[in-house]
Order: C-alpha cells, then sequence, then structure tokens
C-alpha cells in the first residue's frame, strides 16, 4: 500500500492468522521440524531450524501487532480527524441560521414594522409588498427631488471646458468625505473616530477640524460635485446632515452621481475624455498608472506622487504649477477632492476626482480605449 506520503506501509495482518506455537493452534501443532522421527532426538541441524522457525514467528507475530495496533490507531486518528469536520459543519449551520434570523428581524424592523406603525389601527392594509409601498412613497416625492446630471452630460461639460480652457472641476463624496465634514457638526470626535477608523487610510487623522473646513470649502467652489445615492449608513442619510452643519447648499450646486467615475467608463466616455489630452496624473499609484496609460497610446505630460493625505494637499496644488496639462486626473482620496477643486480654480483646466479607478486600470480590470 502507499501512503500519501509516498512511502510503502505494511499490509495489515491478522491476528488469528499468526498464533504462538504450543498455544493450541491447529495448523502449528500439526508442523514438524524437518528430519525429525516420531519418537527419536531432533538433529541439531533440524533443532537450529527450529529456532529458525520460532524466530520467525515471533517476527510475524510482532508485525502482526504492530500493524494491528497501527490500524487501530490510523482508525482513532480519523475519527478526530473527521470530528472537527463534524462540529465545523453544525457551527456553520448555526451562523447560517444566525445570520438569515438576523436579517429577516433587521429586514422587519427596518421596513413591515414601520410600515405597520405608519397605518391606522382599524384599517386592514390590502395585499400589497412593502417594496410597492415604498415605490408609490417614493413618486409622492419626485416634485422634491433634485435633480442630477446623466454621464453624458457630464462628460459634455468636461470636454467643453477642456475646449475653453475654464476652471471644471469633477468631485465625488462618499463616507470619508461626508464623515469629515461631520466633525462636530453632525457627530462629536469620539463618534467619527469609532464610526470612520478607515479615515487615515483615506486621507484624514480624526479629530481634524482644519481639513474638514478645507473639505467644506472645496465643495463650495467645485464646479460638479458627485453626490451618493446609497441609502448605507454614512452615504446618503449623512448628506444633508453634513451639508446643513457647514453651511453648504446642496440645491446650489450641480450634482451628479458619486460613482460618475466608472459611470464614464461603462459608457464608453472614458477613453473619448483622455484621448488626446495632456494628461496631469496625480496620487499614489500615479507611475504605475502613467506607465499603463502611455502604453495604450494617451498622453502622460506631468505626474505627481505620493499624495499623504489631506496635509500634503497644498504641496500638490503648488507643484501642479510646474506642469501644463488640459486634464488632471486625481487618486488621493479624500485630499483629491481638494487638489481638484483647487487645480481647477486656480489654473483654469478641467481635474476629476478618478478615486480607485486608478488600481483597476493598472490591474488591467478595466481596459481602455480611445
Amino acid at each position: 500500500m502507499v501512503s500519501k506520503r509516498g512511502y510503502s506501509e505494511p499490509q495489515p495482518v491478522s491476528l488469528a492468522a499468526v498464533q504462538t506455537p504450543g498455544i493450541g493452534s491447529p495448523r502449528n501443532s500439526a508442523k514438524k521440524p524437518a528430519g525429525a522421527s516420531g519418537g527419536g532426538t531432533v538433529p541439531q541441524q533440524a533443532s537450529r531450524s527450529g529456532t529458525k522457525t520460532r524466530s520467525g514467528a515471533s517476527k510475524k507475530r510482532t508485525r502482526g501487532r504492530k500493524s494491528a495496533s497501527s490500524k487501530g490507531r490510523n482508525r482513532r486518528r480519523g475519527q478526530r480527524r473527521s470530528a472537527p469536520r463534524g462540529a465545523a459543519a453544525d457551527q456553520r449551520h448555526y451562523h447560517d441560521n444566525a445570520f438569515t434570523a438576523g436579517y429577516e428581524l433587521g429586514r422587519y424592523e427596518g421596513g413591515e414594522l414601520m410600515l405597520e406603525q405608519a397605518l391606522p389601527g382599524n384599517l386592514l392594509l390590502p395585499e400589497v409588498r412593502l417594496q410597492d409601498v415604498i415605490a408609490l412613497g417614493a413618486e409622492q416625492l419626485r416634485t422634491h427631488c433634485l435633480p442630477l446630471l446623466d454621464v453624458h452630460e457630464v462628460y459634455a461639460e468636461m470636454e467643453q471646458a477642456i475646449h475653453e480652457r475654464r476652471p471644471c472641476s469633477v468631485i465625488r463624496l462618499g463616507d470619508g468625505e461626508l464623515l469629515t465634514l461631520a466633525q462636530d457638526t453632525v457627530y462629536d470626535a469620539a463618534t467619527v473616530k469609532r464610526e470612520g477608523t478607515f479615515l487615515p487610510y483615506a486621507g484624514v487623522v480624526p479629530p481634524d477640524l482644519h481639513a474638514r473646513d478645507l473639505l467644506a470649502e472645496a465643495i463650495r467652489q467645485a464646479q460638479i460635485v458627485g453626490v451618493p445615492q446609497s441609502r448605507r449608513k454614512h452615504y446618503h442619510p449623512l448628506l444633508h446632515p453634513a451639508f446643513r452643519g457647514n453651511h453648504l447648499n446642496l440645491a446650489a450646486h450641480r450634482l451628479t452621481g458619486s460613482t460618475v467615475n466608472y459611470s464614464l467608463q461603462q459608457a464608453g466616455l472614458l477613453g473619448r475624455l483622455l484621448s488626446g489630452k495632456q494628461l496631469l496624473v496625480i496620487g499614489n499609484a500615479a507611475p504605475s498608472l502613467a506607465h499603463v496609460l502611455t502604453e495604450r497610446g494617451f498622453i502622460v505630460s506631468g505626474l505627481i506622487s505620493p499624495v499623504r493625505g489631506v496635509r500634503d494637499a497644498e504641496r500638490v496644488i503648488q507643484e501642479s504649477r510646474g506642469f501644463e496639462f488640459d486634464l488632471a486626473i486625481v487618486s488621493a482620496g479624500i485630499a483629491a477632492v481638494i487638489i481638484c477643486s483647487r487645480i481647477a480654480n486656480e489654473r483654469g483646466r478641467t481635474a476629476l476626482d478618478f478615486g480607485h479607478m486608478a488600481d483597476a486600470i493598472v490591474k488591467r480590470q478595466i481596459e481602455l480605449t480611445h
């Protein structure tokens, strides 16, 4: 038998097949040493042969016992190995059930329960789904909604601004930017640190009220502001309070979706936007991105890297004055909002908050074509 480790293992031997001579085994009692007579003495050679036989039997017996013992140990080891697999399966089953129960409870308390409470106690709702009730309510709110520029309008605006050499910054707001704005306006410092553990990675180490004020001013000066439509906790639900807390008026801005960078690519407009333009590439991924863009035939007139958070934004802005460019693409976390807004207004250029699009292009997850 060949084990998984690659060496040969002895075949298991049954103890019943190897008996000690003289203990009543019929097969062993019938055997006699070669040359033995009925009542004579055993010759010396035969005696030695008999000794060899007994020695061989002893060796076989030992091997047999070892093999059986090993078999038992292997069986027990197999049982011990299989036990954790069963326990792990039970644990997964438990967690799956707990997740499902938690999901169902959250779905009920986050929707169905609120619908129950909104209905008068003496009325029974007809057979209608929660999503249908929400859709009907959303339709009633249409007149209160703010319009968003679609991706084709954003593209046309950027192309025209590049042609006319006028400022056009397209910035994008996510949970990092909104939590930064929320410092001491919506949340206290402890809450922001607890809820925004990722903020240092994004370029802000809270509490940092200076970063908050720089960000608010950059939004105020931006030409197009991408805002989140996601209803997750620190996205759209935080947008209005954060703007209000920083005296920013949403209705005064030209708005688009916060994923407009990806929308440009999905609509086949990103390559057209970059094509034929002198590009200034800014961010930690700028060297790799510039290399890929050059390979694809785009014109990279300069790059600035690294960008060490919001505190480094001023240096980057000053350094950008040494480059001639038509379009700046900036992937620098929260600092990108400040850099894009300042570069556009101070240089009369177009700047796009490029975000993680840079990483996707470098990793060849997104292919750019002219």
